[in-house]
């Protein structure tokens, strides 16, 4: 026979889990939704569970499902300030973008370093729409796992080939600030140096890194900037 009562907990129950649930996703952001990295998974299937139990258990008082629930996402909300001040605490919490693929060639020990198999790597080629992986440039492994693909000046969408012109060489496009950082590899991987850098964002009357929320710069000496307090008119905004 139906317990009505104990039915009317559980319902009760399950509604202030939901809206717990949904509290905390607020809180927490988008991303908790969109663009999980490992650290968002474990917290987001840790409070997963607290909220089904605190559904079927009603041995235990709500509010202390809502207390541990609460506990997760504060200390996830303090990382996640943590990692928009700190690039080391961003690099090992959310993880870096490793190279797979390099000027036409597979980087087996970085393939081995992410646990992947060749056949991965090329069922993700056919997936992105390159059947034939010496289409491709470079390949890398984003920090939420998703694999991007540049593939080589003459396969892209219009076939530069085709139309008998001459494309300049292109390469990876590194970031050379991040957040106000000066990325110190990314530099000495297309040749240049601070002393370079400076002297750019002089040229772009900019005084300070520091001013800079993203800098790139490519294989040609291209430099482009992203200010972070840039003048911007937003014309439409997304619901």
């Amino acid at each position: 026979m139906i317990n009505f009562e104990e039915l009317w907990v559980i319902v009760v129950r399950s509604i202030g889990s939901i809206l717990a649930l949904f509290v905390m996703s607020k809180v927490m952001g988008r991303k908790q939704i969109s663009q999980l990295s490992i650290f968002d998974y474990i917290v987001g299937i840790s409070i997963g569970s607290i909220a089904a139990q605190m559904t079927a258990d009603s041995e235990i008082e709500w509010f202390y499902f809502v207390i541990a629930m609460s506990i997760y996402a504060g200390i996830y909300t303090l990382i996640a300030i943590l990692t928009v001040k700190s690039m080391r605490a961003r690099k090992f919490f959310e993880g870096a973008p490793i190279l797979l693929m390099q000027d036409g060639k597979i980087i087996y020990k970085n393939l081995r370093k992410v646990r992947y198999e060749v056949n991965s790597l090329l069922e993700e080629c056919r997936l992105a729409g390159y059947f034939d992986i010496n289409d491709l440039n470079m390949a890398i492994m984003e920090s939420d796992g998703k694999i991007s693909f540049l593939p080589k000046v003459s396969k892209r969408p219009i076939n530069v080939e085709d139309m008998q012109l001459s494309p300049k060489a292109e390469g990876l496009v590194a970031n050379v600030i991040i957040d106000g950082h000066i990325m110190k590899d990314n530099l000495e991987a297309v040749g240049k140096n601070e002393t370079w850098l400076i002297k750019q964002l002089k040229g772009k009357n900019v005084d300070s890194p520091e001013e800079v929320l993203l800098a790139t710069c490519d294989i040609n000496s291209t430099f482009n900037i992203f200010l972070k307090e840039e003048s911007i008119n937003i014309r439409h905004c997304l619901e």
